[in-house]
């Protein structure tokens, strides 16, 4: 089962990136790449403890769904999501906030497991793994700027 721990320092509070983190909005701008939207469930807003939400997104060229599930919320300091229908046979996602000196360290663990038994392994390790490290990259960078930005202009 491949694990996926990606670390962002972002300077920002923890409160901000916390909340940019599990709005959906700030989802949607984040993942520009495979045109991400929220579709059912909820759709606007910041998602809560107990809240679920499909995203339709473009992987692979392929329109997919997945609904994920908001199973535990520490605020500001983590929640977790997980799938609860979609392309994986299972996963968990575990945000988790920890404030600095001057600013906020993102971390994001991502745990799945594919279908389709040893097939499923052979295609984590030859393309799968390496694809969602970089899709959880990208959104935390696309996140952090959103952050700082939010931030800047706080000062301004």
């Amino acid at each position: 089962m491949p694990v996926i721990e990606h670390k962002q320092f972002i300077q920002a509070s923890i409160l901000v990136c916390f909340n940019l983190a599990r709005d959906v909005d700030v989802h949607t701008q984040t993942t520009l790449n495979t045109k991400e939207r929220a579709v059912g469930g909820v759709t606007k807003g910041m998602l809560e403890e107990g809240d679920s939400v499909t995203w339709e997104a473009v992987h692979f060229g392929i329109k997919q769904r997945l609904t994920s599930r908001i199973i535990f919320m520490e605020k500001p300091h983590s929640f977790v999501d997980v799938m609860v229908k979609g392309a994986f046979k299972s996963f968990i996602h575990i945000h988790q906030f920890t404030a600095e000196e001057k600013g906020t360290t993102m971390i994001d663990h991502f745990q799945y497991k594919s279908r389709f038994g040893p097939i499923g392994v052979l295609i984590d390790k030859l393309f799968l793994e390496k694809y969602m490290k970089k899709f959880i990259a990208i959104r935390a960078t696309e996140l952090k700027k959103i952050a700082e930005i939010k931030t800047n202009q706080t000062f301004d």
